[in-house]
Formats: structure tokens, sequence, C-alpha cells
């Protein structure tokens, strides 16, 4: 084990309005790109694997070779197992584990995957590099980040522009990357892959569901998740500044014409 593995914050925690949001995530809506590399009897792990919604998905698309989903929080991992009970997913087991320090041997999966983890992390080439590791010769490590400077709105409104400035302060604060999606060929190449493929997609809330569900979701956590405990702790905003942020949430859910679109940077590489 390396003694010196880094002391991760993560910018997001395990508040319900987050865990909501990630349970939302399919393989078809957030991991399209690596859906064509998954075929009967190919072995996964996934690391960073939250509610398991997405490793549920891969599990029916490999069966019936095993999947693994890591995550570093008990609580996550409880209901991941709880997920896969409901949907009746057999070939699925859930772990807490340390994505710098995998507990396989070299050479153990076909692919590895990894979803909205890099950005949080403060050495994500060593986390690309274990990856690497247990990978199996020619097999794949696929990544996928959303690049939060990348993300653009309509109509305008201040309170978003407010919350990007203390978004990128409290991650970077964190010693993460918020802008990761535009890093992810760089990461792998210093992480020794000797094949990236590159690629990209997007989440787009513009209809009226979507906009209320994702303001909704936004606002709830800009004032009770991790982020708002950071931004109060690290003296970066108060509580007054945070509730006008939820509440220019609110008013671009209200819109009629409002759009909101997050780009993803995604990666397949094989060492």
């Amino acid at each position: 084990m390396n003694a010196q593995q880094p002391e991760d914050v993560y910018t997001h925690g395990h508040h319900e309005s987050v865990v909501r949001a990630h349970a939302s995530r399919t393989a078809e809506n957030s991991a399209a790109f690596v859906i064509p590399h998954l075929t009967p009897g190919t072995s996964v792990l996934d690391v960073g694997c939250g509610p398991g919604s997405i490793t549920c998905d891969f599990a029916g698309l490999v069966a019936p070779a095993q999947v693994i989903g890591l995550d570093r929080s008990a609580d996550i991992v409880a209901q991941a197992t709880e997920l896969a009970k409901d949907r009746g997913v057999e070939n699925v087991e859930f772990r807490t584990g340390n994505i710098y320090d995998l507990e396989f041997e070299d050479e153990s999966f076909d692919l590895v995957h990894a979803h909205q983890v890099l950005q949080h992390l403060t050495d994500p080439v060593a986390a690309l590099r274990e990856m690497r590791r247990v990978a199996k010769p020619g097999a794949i490590v696929a990544v996928r980040d959303a690049d939060f400077h990348g993300m653009s709105w309509y109509p305008e409104v201040p309170e978003l522009d407010d919350w990007m400035e203390l978004y990128q302060k409290i991650a970077r604060r964190n010693g993460a990357e918020p802008d990761a999606g535009r890093r992810l060929v760089s990461w792998a190449q210093q992480a020794g892959f000797a094949q990236v493929a590159p690629s990209s997609s997007n989440w787009l809330y513009a209809t009226a569901q979507q906009r209320a569900w994702q303001s909704r979701v936004w606002s709830e956590r800009v004032l009770h998740s991790a982020f708002a405990e950071q931004a109060l702790e690290y003296g970066f905003a108060n509580e007054a500044d945070l509730a006008r942020i939820a509440a220019g949430w609110h008013r671009w859910g209200a819109t009629e014409d409002g759009y909101f679109l997050i780009p993803n940077g995604e990666v397949i590489a094989r060492a």
C-alpha cells in the first residue's frame, strides 16, 4: 500500500440530492461510448460506481461475466447492493475500495471504467495507472468526466455565473480539477497508455421536465450538500449567498426556453 496516497475531498458529498442525481444515470445516457465494448463474458470493474445504476446496466450487458463496483463510501455501496437486489441482477458485486490501491491482481479485468471520478481526484494520473495495472493486456480503460467551464446555459442568470465561480473555487481548494473533460487525453498519455481514443457527449436539459429536475437538484445541493458545507467552511460564501444562488437555479428552471448543456470528455484507452 502506498503510504502517501492522496487525501481526496469529495466536492459533492453524499447528500440525498446528490445520490438521487447520480442514480438517474444509465449506461445509455452516461456511458454510451462503452456499450460497444460490453459483450457477454466481458469482466468489468467499475471504479467510483456510486449508487450502482450504471454498474447494474453493465452487468446486464456482459452476463454471465462478473461485474464489480467499487466506491469508497460504505453507505453508497449498501445502496448499490440494494439496487442490484431490487433489479434482480445477480452477476454484480459492490465493495468499498480505494482507486489508488485497488485490491486486485495485475491484469484481472477485460474492462475498467470510471464515470465522473477523475475530476474529484488530486492525482488522476496515479488513479489511471492503477486502473491500467488491473486491466488485462489489450483490455480497455474507459473514463468519462464533465468539463465545468465548458458548460453553457440560456437565458443568462447571474446567479448561475456565481454558482460556476463558487464551484470552481471549492473544487480547486480541494485539489481537484473541475474542467477534467478536456484533460482526459493528456492524463491517459501521462499514465502510460499507448492507445488513447477520445470522444465526447453531452447531457442536455432543455425540456420543461428536464429544467425542473436539474434546477431542483442543484438548488438542493447548493443549500444542503457537501458543496454548501465546504463553501461555508472555506469562507467562499455565506448562507445568504447560497440562498441567492439556489433561488437563481429555481428562476432558471421556471423559464420556458431554458437550456443547460453539460459537455463530457471520454477516453477509451489501451496500454
